[in-house]
């Protein structure tokens, strides 16, 4: 059993410690509730970017990177729809000057016009490389198209929608999106290593309990329409094989089948005894390469199935092979030596995270977030409790046809009929 601290400072700032005697280390993880999903969409991909500013300098802090290898520290960040996160891992002798530079960005960006042009030109290249010089690069940005109305903020990757919307962005639009959304009241802070909770509680107090709480900007997310028919899309490009998306729309993080549709992906592809690597790669070599996976957003869940197909088999056989072994799944239950060995690897993989203090941290962070803290203690739990009959009942309400977005991409020369 995990116990954690909680405590809230009068400004909204969340806070949870988890401390570790044996560490030598402490992990500040911060959880700011914005992400793509919070965007204009003609101002996309500006989430990602505020990840990029919040390293070139705050009010205090000029060099952040340079004032925390000085401390022997490292950190990291990234951005997803649902969130940005943040962390720092430092020694614990050390630890002081993480509460400094983490409280003095959330205070308020130095927002200089050198800064925004470098981390514009940085973000700008990082599009290039992830969609347009990139094999299957802008895939996601079809199916994001296909999956959610134009509107919705789910239609389009983190990155963004086009690489304009961030050359363009302007120092006015960075201290809006800034002041909208980065504030106390909208932040949650995860302590864990070797410090005490009455440090924390000096520490946080010390740096944080003078940032003012802003008003944050309230969120409109769009109704998402229930999807009626398959719906599919063929492009080509300059790739190196064909290869096949076929997306579902899936629980959310918060659904109660969620736990049930990431067991699903793992009997489907998680491995060399899984279903499909079995039969389509070994058995009938039809596959190169073939994956199931779940994204667990906040507001809505996506179940992907993504495979690279060999030469020799037309779209059809190809789309009725995938579709057999989702049928199998919502005809027949499965095994429960089957199930055991999913949920085994589930609580091997948990056992190893925990290992690490930063995933720790990140964790606790994200189950703060989403206002679900006994996580930490339940979250494998939730899996080992999801039984066979759960599983198939699952399927039959994501395996439809009318709920499939399915987009191939195939290469120019590509003959595959």
């Amino acid at each position: 059993m995990v116990k954690t601290n909680r405590f809230t400072l009068d400004n909204g700032l969340h806070v949870v410690h988890l401390e570790d005697k044996t560490s030598q280390t402490v992990t500040l993880n911060t959880v700011f509730d914005v992400g793509s999903k919070d965007e204009d969409p003609e101002h996309t991909g500006f989430a990602h970017l505020f990840e990029h500013l919040m390293f070139s300098g705050s009010v205090n802090v000029d060099d952040y990177d340079g004032v925390l290898q000085k401390a022997g520290a490292y950190n990291n960040a990234y951005t997803t729809q649902d969130l940005t996160n943040y962390y720092v891992v430092l020694p614990a002798v050390n630890a002081e000057v993480g509460f400094w530079v983490e409280s003095d960005r959330m205070m308020s960006l130095a927002f200089n016009e050198k800064g925004l042009e470098v981390q514009r030109e940085v973000v700008s290249e990082e599009f290039k490389e992830r969609t347009s010089n990139k094999p299957y690069g802008d895939a996601y940005h079809y199916l994001f198209a296909m999956m959610y109305p134009a509107e919705h903020t789910y239609s389009w990757p983190t990155i963004g929608k086009e690489i304009k919307h961030i050359q363009d962005a302007t120092m006015q639009d960075v201290k809006d999106f800034f002041f909208s959304h980065y504030a106390p009241n909208n932040a949650y802070l995860a302590v864990v290593g070797n410090i005490s909770l009455d440090e924390v509680k000096r520490l946080v107090e010390k740096y944080y309990g003078d940032i003012p709480s802003r008003d944050v900007k309230k969120r409109k997310m769009v109704e998402i329409p229930e999807q009626t028919a398959e719906r599919r899309k063929v492009v080509s490009g300059d790739v190196p094989n064909d290869k096949l998306y076929m997306v579902f729309r899936s629980p959310s993080r918060l659904d109660d089948d969620y736990y049930a549709s990431d067991i699903l992906s793992d009997v489907l592809s998680n491995g060399m005894s899984s279903r499909m690597y079995k039969r389509l790669v070994v058995e009938k070599k039809m596959f190169s390469s073939i994956d199931a996976c779940i994204r667990g957003s906040l507001e809505d869940g996506a179940f992907y199935v993504i495979g690279v197909p060999n030469d020799g088999f037309t779209r059809d056989e190809v789309e009725n092979a995938i579709w057999y072994e989702l049928e199998m799944l919502k005809k027949e239950s499965v095994e429960s030596l089957e199930l055991e060995k999913v949920v085994n690897k589930y609580e091997a993989t948990q056992i190893l995270s925990d290992l690490s203090e930063a995933a720790k941290a990140e964790r606790l962070g994200y189950y703060e977030m989403i206002d679900a803290p006994d996580l930490v203690n339940t979250d494998f739990d939730n899996y080992a409790k999801v039984t066979p009959a759960e599983l198939r009942d699952t399927a039959k309400k994501i395996f439809r046809h009318e709920n499939c977005c399915l987009l191939w991409y195939m290469k120019n020369d590509s003959d595959r009929g």
